[in-house]
């Protein structure tokens, strides 16, 4: 997706500023999680601020979004300006590291599409390389100890992960007490391994649900889940990436 904005159903996604454009993680992310009645939101690595009004567009919730990155942050500071629940939705240029320090607020849903590489080959803008590399500015234990300051006792904490770092980061959640209670698998098609998990963590310890979705048809087109999943938000679907 090289344009410079993305249209939605409700809201309209400027992202000519922003190093991580509008993707299939952000939006499967966002349509996946369960706000079960949660008042207060935290969106961790906002980027274009895609989740944080996805999930202002299903919700009553006040939503409060974190960018490390400046232009990332004006970003998403523009695009929650223009969406209609401009008064519900904060944008801050902070760390989490920071915001975990200073912030007042307990959250009853923590989200984060958030980077991923660790060791791995880097090249592009410094802005692409802290989007998507642990080790730049937010790496796992950081993002673990920030989420465990802010959420509430009962609250939930969904993230979208590789398969490979996704596995890595459950096995470093548990052991800090935090524990999966829904797992989902994302396959681009049915016969392929999973590409992403989608996680949901809480404190206490729960019977785990999982299940699977597949993106694609042998055809490429999209399949009837995926179009279930996402139908609220986009005007007719079309590939995001």
């Amino acid at each position: 997706m090289q344009d410079d904005f993305f249209h939605f159903k409700q809201f309209t996604i400027n992202q000519d500023k922003c190093a991580m454009k509008v993707g299939t993680d952000g939006v499967l992310l966002g349509a996946w999680v369960k706000i079960n009645g949660a008042k207060r939101i935290l969106d961790i690595g906002t980027g274009t601020g895609l989740i944080a009004l996805m999930l202002a567009q299903k919700s009553d919730a006040v939503i409060d979004a974190i960018d490390i990155d400046k232009d990332a942050f004006e970003q998403a500071k523009e695009n929650a300006g223009n969406s209609p629940w401009y008064g519900r939705v904060s944008v801050f240029h902070s760390s989490l590291q920071d915001f975990s320090e200073s912030s007042e607020n307990k959250y009853d849903l923590i989200v984060s599409n958030p980077p991923f590489f660790e060791g791995t080959y880097k090249a592009g803008t410094e802005a692409r390389n802290i989007a998507r590399h642990t080790d730049e500015k937010l790496s796992f234990d950081d993002l673990i100890k920030g989420v465990k300051n802010l959420l509430k006792p009962e609250a939930k904490f969904c993230v979208i992960l590789p398969f490979k770092e996704g596995t890595y980061f459950i096995e470093k959640s548990e052991s800090n007490n935090l524990y999966v209670q829904k797992l989902t698998r994302v396959k681009t098609k049915s016969d392929r391994q999973e590409k992403r998990l989608m996680i949901e963590f809480g404190f206490q310890k729960a019977n785990q649900v999982e299940d699977d979705i597949v993106l694609q048809e042998e055809d490429l087109s999209f399949t009837k889940e995926y179009i279930e999943l996402t139908k609220d938000y986009y005007p007719g679907l079309k590939n995001p990436s």
